[in-house]
């Protein structure tokens, strides 16, 4: 797999992450944002190409491996949050200034990634994610803290993320993860929005290219972060319209044109965008073989009945019933199909989308009662909030044909998988 160097880091190979095969193309700007969701207006000096200045260009914390073994307990089992083709997540603690590491249960939790040496991403592309999120920040995208290079070894330090991914709560079930009420859903897709309007602003021109539920990270409040930068590109510059690029992504996210072009814009991410709204509204998978035939691919299933007042309640999520009025869900609905448009140009963009989700939760349509939601942890009830609204019957389509569905709900482990040309 080629790899191009320029002023800015690009290193692409393999990265698995939420159970989906990737590779991974990472790009380094030295932006920052505000909790607005503007980029500082500060000047920043040109991002740098070797690996010393890499590291000597950022504010990343350097830690020492014995340090990170300290945090996690020496990367005991019992501490691993997740694993993917890059190695193994552990849980584990510095002190509240982020200076050092310190025992387990003291201090800042952290999230400490470790490469598998026998895995598929390199030290290339370790060194580019320190050079992309080392230099790019926003309230809504994940905070990478540190780094550690010793030896063979290569980890990276983040943020804490207490709530997990999106993908856990729209589509497991357990204790743990109970569905996400329509004003939650709302709020997060609002903030994983923010993430995107900001990586597409004319100050950092990025396009995300790998926009899923996976890669949304939740905080303890259920702010919405966007994670794994492994698949950015540099927009367009100058008079072009497009970057012109390998195919890679995930089945059932990415934009039509760009799987028979490789032709990427911001507008790719708009649509990837528009594929999990459109999941959040009904909670089903964006690819899910383990469905009835005809109901594999989510977007070619819902489309038909996005723009129907009789048939949109066939692809709302039934755990939602009650918290949400018909306008509501016709205008949540509505934009998931603008994103959705087979044509680029009539798709809007991602500060248009945010103005419109913004717009939702402040009329009665999405009255917010989050306090309630996050303190409380009550439900709320089916009783209050929009019309009532009968549970899709088995084999009732959503297009009318008549394709059976299945009586229960699943939700297996994603079915969507690699783009490989």
């Amino acid at each position: 797999m080629g790899n191009c160097w320029t002023a800015r880091i690009k290193a692409e190979s393999p990265y698995h992450t939420g159970g989906n095969l990737q590779y991974v193309s990472n790009d380094g700007n030295a932006l920052s944002g505000s909790s607005s969701g503007k980029v500082s207006s500060n000047s920043v000096p040109p991002t740098p190409r070797s690996e010393g200045e890499i590291l000597q260009s950022t504010n990343l914390k350097s830690f020492s491996l014995s340090e990170l073994k300290t945090a996690t307990r020496n990367f005991r089992p019992d501490s691993v949050l997740g694993e993917g083709g890059f190695g193994s997540v552990f849980k584990g603690w510095i002190d509240e200034n982020g200076a050092t590491a310190t025992k387990p249960g003291t201090g800042t939790v952290i999230a400490v990634k470790r490469l598998n040496q026998e895995g598929f991403q390199g030290h290339r592309e370790w060194l580019a994610e320190v050079n992309y999120l080392g230099q790019l920040h926003h309230p809504n995208l994940v905070k990478l803290i540190g780094y550690c290079l010793e030896d063979e070894h290569r980890l990276l330090v983040y943020e804490f993320m207490p709530r997990g991914s999106l993908e856990n709560h729209l589509f497991r079930r357990g204790s743990y993860f109970q569905p996400l009420s329509w004003n939650l859903r709302m709020r997060v897709s609002l903030g994983a929005a923010k993430g995107l309007a900001f990586l597409h602003s004319a100050e950092t021109k990025v396009i995300y290219r790998d926009f899923k539920t996976s890669n949304i990270l939740l905080d303890s409040n259920y702010n919405a972060k966007l994670s794994d930068f492994g698949l950015a590109k540099d927009g367009p510059e100058g008079d072009k319209s497009h970057v012109s690029t390998r195919v890679m992504g995930t089945y059932g996210y990415a934009a039509p044109e760009y799987l028979a072009t490789g032709h990427l814009t911001a507008r790719s991410d708009v649509y990837s965008f528009g594929v999990v709204l459109l999941e959040m509204l009904s909670g089903r998978r964006a690819v899910d073989k383990n469905r009835p035939s005809g109901e594999h691919n989510l977007v070619e299933w819902a489309k038909p009945c996005l723009n129907s007042k009789r048939k949109i309640f066939r692809v709302l999520d039934t755990r939602l019933e009650g918290q949400y009025s018909l306008g509501g869900a016709q205008k949540a609905a509505n934009l998931a199909l603008q994103c959705l448009s087979s044509e680029p140009k009539f798709r809007p963009n991602m500060d248009e989308v945010v103005k419109a989700l913004e717009q939702l939760q402040e009329t009665k349509d999405a009255k917010s009662n989050n306090e309630k939601e996050i303190l409380g942890d009550k439900k709320l009830s089916s009783s209050t909030g929009g019309p009532k609204h009968r549970r899709r019957s088995a084999g009732e389509a959503c297009d009318g044909n008549g394709a059976s569905a299945s009586a229960s709900v699943s939700y297996p482990r994603p079915s969507a998988s690699q783009l490989y040309t």
